[in-house]
């Protein structure tokens, strides 16, 4: 609900600050005190266009600000998805218009689109009246109003039809893409045949190239490495003096003295280690050298390997492991493309299972919509005609949705109403004004109650061309429908001002300088001396006192 409103520089507004409550605000004030620049102002708190001709004269920009507490589960969500913080379910929104046309809109001090702003507005607070934040004025909602009044049995078989209609969609496209594809099925076919067979006639191993890598340097260097084993085993093995027959003499030098000294001996024992694992060194180098090849045919035939798996790297992939899963999906694709005459029958087979699903689900769907039209259609009725609508006619259009088959089932729906006995019915938005919206409103919110979780209604206007019973009944219709909805009403009647559970005036004076509007809450004697004033005028009597007082009291028990 919204709990607080801050308006400032705005049209005749200096600067005002009001506070609302749940349940029935109701707004009165006298003819140009400027009642209707309150709603202008929460409407571009709301999100509508701004228009510099707001901004009160003299001053470089207009700030509206409004605090709303326990904003919907959807305006919630919307909040969650765009990462803005919603502390203790609080929204604070502020709007600023400069003179030089310049409009920024924040929520929670972050930010944001004027389309943005609208969104999450319209799941806060309907307003009604000569604005368009009309939800009953889009058609497009009219099915979701028809699916929520009887939501316990049309909204699980809704959600059937949707499940079914996105199988339905999507194998759909799968059959019609297997389709259009089968012209290029054969190119396709013999081109992925071709590369399958050259992968496969490479026979590849994983780890191959990295161990031809290596053959390749030790075939085009043999020579080098040849040579220089030999150098290294004569060194070591080879003619006299070697290192190992020099290192011999040392061997024997230590033996003849090791039995004289305790560290010479195991100098010694470190020393015959060293001798024979340079022995076993030397025969290592004697085998490697053994086996070293000067074969230009081995050297060839590695380069011309090397180059064939090069080239299959290039083409599929960059690795060996990449061509061996490139393989894997040819090997796929072609069983795909063989196999397509039974793909295509299998999902025939199954498009047209979900089809009958999905077309007994969306004829349950509509049966049930039709029978809700039904009976919404004549309690809408039975509301209008007690909100002074007599001559009224009102109907529920059901037609069959020319797109066919979609995820909210194959009907249409759209509100007629005609408000003149004798006059066609026609849609909502191309009969009714904005006092008769206000109350057509009413009408559908007595009936509907919860069910579109927008937890704030704004009304302007609603007491256009009512008096008497007829702005009695619409006042106690504010209050039943304000007991699980908090409502702000702007009227001049006193009728549906007796009703509020709590009441403001509008006042307007002026100085030398300038003309200002401010809102003020009244208490009990003032409310009574505002009711009196609403039915007598100026000349307020203690009879009118007490008629008013009458008319407060006989409300609050209504």
């Amino acid at each position: 609900m919204i709990s607080h409103l801050h308006v400032k520089d705005f049209a005749i507004i200096d600067e005002m600050d009001v506070d609302f409550h749940t349940g029935l605000n109701i707004i009165t004030g006298e003819t140009g005190a400027g009642k209707s620049i309150i709603i202008e102002a929460v409407s571009l708190a709301l999100g509508s266009r701004a228009d510099t001709a707001f901004v009160r004269s003299g001053k470089d920009k207009a700030v509206i600000e409004l605090i709303v507490e326990d904003c919907s589960p959807q305006a919630a969500e919307l909040l969650a998805e765009n990462d803005i913080a919603a502390e203790d379910d609080q929204v604070i929104i502020r709007r600023e218009i400069s003179a030089a046309g310049k409009s920024i809109c924040r929520v929670n001090n972050q930010i944001v689109s004027v389309s943005f702003l609208n969104a999450l507005c319209k799941k806060l607070a309907d307003i009604h009246g000569q604005y368009d934040h009309q939800s009953l004025l889009d058609p497009e909602l009219h099915i979701t109003f028809l699916d929520l009044y009887n939501s316990a049995e049309i909204l699980p078989v809704k959600a059937l039809t949707e499940k079914f209609y996105l199988e339905y969609k999507k194998l759909t496209l799968e059959l019609n893409r297997l389709v259009s594809n089968a012209a290029d099925n054969q190119r396709k076919q013999d081109f992925m045949t071709f590369e399958l067979n050259e992968i496969d006639s490479a026979r590849l191993s994983p780890g191959e190239d990295t161990a031809l890598e290596e053959d390749i340097l030790s075939l085009q260097n043999s020579e080098k490495i040849y040579g220089n084993l030999s150098n290294a085993y004569d060194a070591i093995y080879g003619d006299s003096p070697s290192v190992l027959q020099a290192l011999s003499r040392v061997q024997n030098q230590l033996q003849e003295i090791a039995s004289y000294s305790r560290p010479v001996n195991d100098l010694l024992s470190d020393f015959d280690d060293a001798y024979y694992k340079l022995e076993d060194i030397s025969q290592e180098i004697r085998n490697i050298r053994e086996h070293i090849t000067f074969s230009p045919e081995q050297l060839d035939s590695a380069i011309s390997r090397m180059n064939q798996i090069d080239k299959l790297k290039l083409k599929y992939g960059g690795s060996i492991e990449k061509i061996v899963s490139y393989r894997a999906q040819l090997e796929k694709d072609l069983a795909q493309i063989e196999n397509i005459d039974e793909a295509k029958e299998r999902l025939s087979h199954d498009l047209s299972v979900c089809e009958e699903q999905l077309k007994l689900a969306s004829e349950r769907l509509s049966a049930l919509r039709k029978t809700s039209a039904a009976e919404l259609q004549t309690k809408i009725k039975e509301q209008l005609h007690e909100l002074s609508f007599n001559n009224s006619e009102f109907e529920i259009g059901m037609t069959e949705n020319p797109a066919g088959y979609t995820a909210n089932g194959t009907d249409l729906a759209e509100f007629l109403i005609s408000t003149n006995r004798g006059e066609p019915l026609k849609p909502l938005s191309k009969i009714a004004s904005g006092g008769e919206m206000s109350r057509i409103m009413l009408a559908f919110k007595k009936v509907i109650g919860d069910y579109d979780d927008i937890p704030t209604m704004i009304f302007d206007e609603i007491d256009t061309g009512i008096s008497g019973i007829a702005a009695s009944v619409v006042g106690k219709k504010l209050k039943e429908i304000a007991r699980n909805h908090q409502i702000i009403c702007i009227t001049h009647l006193p009728q549906i001002t007796a009703c509020g559970s709590h009441n403001y005036k509008i006042v307007k004076h002026s100085d030398e300088r300038a003309t200002y509007t401010t809102v003020v809450p009244l208490s009990r004697e003032e409310k009574i001396q505002e009711v009196a004033r609403l039915l007598g005028g100026l000349n307020i009597t203690e009879s009118t006192l007490k008629s008013a007082e009458e008319l407060i009291e006989a409300s609050a028990f209504e």
